[in-house]
């Protein structure tokens, strides 16, 4: 009787298996974690909550995603702990942001890069812009660049940390316009940058879109420049590109976000995720949602992910050597 039993657990077991090996078995058993490596408030977390809300639907994924914030040193803390100790289950995202990781791995001293992580599907692209409180003096980048040229270093302003996309377009716009800024890295993410050029604390900021756009309509903040090609017609479309403004600066800090999981992870999960989560971007509530909020949309597979990725390497190591 003990061997039909050992017998019939083993086979149950070699089912299972082979079930979950072709991708048929009943991922996800429980609700998913996902990891946001920078504070409450800011735009990844903000927008992180918004396009998981429909997780638990029975056209998703059929478990919530509960999502947890490991903040510190522009994104650095949690990068690493979900490249060298997180469990590569599938019940383990995390959720990423293109330049950061990706500048931060090439500047080195952190335990991950691109072939730490597996993508699952982008859910937008915010560019960065540059804010100044209400009642500034500045009006156009011009002003702001006059005040550099007069007061070398004087010019403080805030970003979310180093060798995120707000460093990225502070290198810029100092190589671009020829001056000497001061940015000071928020240890409390794009969140904390934006209330210390509220506060008064700094000249201006770089932040994102999506969080400037709300700063702007609370009446707290003046948009200046858009570090981007082109205008974000849909929520700034008064507000100049750097370019349109005389400093030749391109696209290479607009913050894409979006879904990976640790390498590692079981392949028919990813494929799992990858069918599924781009559909629940699209689900018209989070679309909704995300305007009312001034966060700028674009979604991509994991295919096409994989090709943004390799892109920003070959473009970011040739920026940060130049700079």
């Amino acid at each position: 009787m003990k061997n039909w039993i050992a017998g019939a657990a083993l086979a149950l077991a070699a089912m299972t298996g082979q079930a979950y090996a072709d991708g048929h078995g009943d991922y996800p058993e429980r609700p998913i974690m996902m990891m946001v490596s920078y504070g409450a408030g800011g735009a990844t977390d903000f927008q992180a909550r918004i396009v998981t809300m429909t997780a638990g639907n029975e056209d998703a994924l059929g478990m919530p995603i509960a999502i947890v914030n490991r903040p510190g040193a522009g994104g650095r803390v949690g990068w690493n702990w979900l490249a060298t100790e997180a469990e590569a289950d599938g019940y383990t995202l995390g959720a990423y942001n293109i330049p950061h990781f990706v500048a931060q791995s090439i500047e080195g001293g952190v335990s991950y890069s691109t072939d730490s992580f597996e993508p699952i599907a982008n859910w937008g692209a915010d560019p960065a812009v540059f804010v100044v409180g209400a009642d500034s003096a500045f009006n156009s980048m011009e002003d702001v660049v006059n005040y550099a040229n007069e007061n070398p270093g004087g010019l403080t302003f805030s970003g979310a940390g180093l060798f995120v996309g707000h460093h990225i377009a502070a290198l810029q716009l100092e190589k671009a316009a020829g001056v000497k800024l001061a940015y000071i890295p928020n240890n409390a993410g794009g969140a904390g940058a934006m209330r210390a050029v509220i506060a008064g604390e700094v000249l201006g900021g770089v932040n994102n879109l999506s969080d400037a756009f709300r700063a702007q309509a609370a009446g707290n903040v003046k948009i200046l420049g858009v570090f981007d090609l082109e205008r974000n017609t849909e929520f700034l479309p008064d507000v100049p590109t750097m370019v349109e403004q005389g400093f030749d600066i391109d696209n290479a800090s607009v913050n894409f976000r979006g879904v990976m999981v640790p390498k590692g992870t079981p392949q028919p999960i990813i494929d799992k995720l990858a069918a599924t989560v781009p559909a629940m971007f699209e689900n018209s509530r989070v679309q909704s949602r995300m305007a009312a909020g001034g966060s700028p949309m674009q979604i991509m597979t994991r295919d096409e992910v994989l090709e943004m990725w390799a892109a920003r390497q070959e473009t970011l190591e040739e920026l940060l050597a130049g700079l």
